[in-house]
């Protein structure tokens, strides 16, 4: 009987190593994504972006469409492609333009990196109660020792105890590197929707001018 609990115990020590161990690599695979995502959709720095809208603004605010349209074209930066989408757009007006950019910006940029940080939330959450799962388990297991032996040697307690303090450790060492790899993520995320937020108000102040010089009859020559 107490070989097989301590199986059990062992057993389940080791799918607690292992869950744990899934939910690092799924962190910091969310972690990677949205970094990476991040990175693919702003420019590098304000500089860079400021020289982009002193090429689109130009040919905007005269009503050449065409011309911005072609700069934008295979561009997979956010503010590119939001202009590029405005521009394809321009026969609904201004006020219905300038809404479905931002939705647009919100459904396709914004709520995918969300969506990820959410999972790397949940692993930071969870992966100290795992590690606590771990360590009941252990101490249960070192008490049934203490039950059903007649003696107890130290070494016999060792293992058990050994797995409820690595668990709780393993659990923290995940959750406490998520946080501060999170927090980074957060302020590259923040710092784009500045820089983009900023571009599209530059943008659409051209835009509007160019909608004034290019009606909606002529916006399709």
């Amino acid at each position: 009987m107490m070989l097989l609990g301590r199986s059990v115990f062992d057993l389940i020590g080791d799918s607690t190593y292992a869950l744990l161990a899934a939910q690092a690599i799924w962190g910091l695979f969310c972690i990677v994504v949205v970094w990476s995502r991040v990175k693919a959709k702003r420019f590098r720095s304000e500089a860079e972006q400021e020289a982009f809208l002193e090429e689109i603004e130009g040919a905007v605010a005269a009503g050449r469409f065409d011309l911005a349209a072609e700069r934008c074209e295979g561009d997979s930066r956010a503010l590119p492609q939001m202009i590029e989408l405005a521009i394809a757009n321009r026969a609904l007006g201004y006020q219905r333009v300038r809404q479905l950019i931002l939705d647009r910006f919100e459904r396709d940029v914004l709520s995918d990196l969300n969506h990820r940080l959410a999972w790397v939330n949940t692993m930071i959450k969870s992966a100290p109660m795992v590690g606590l799962f771990g360590t009941v388990f252990g101490m249960m297991g070192a008490f049934q020792i203490l039950a059903t032996a007649e003696t107890v040697e130290p070494q016999m307690l060792a293992g058990n105890i050994n797995i409820a303090l690595r668990t709780t450790a393993c659990g923290l060492a995940i959750a406490v590197p998520l946080i501060l790899l999170i927090a980074s993520v957060t302020i590259r995320i923040e710092k784009m929707e500045d820089l983009v937020g900023t571009g599209l108000t530059r943008f659409f102040e051209a835009y509007k001018v160019g909608l004034e010089r290019a009606p909606a009859y002529r916006q399709g020559a």
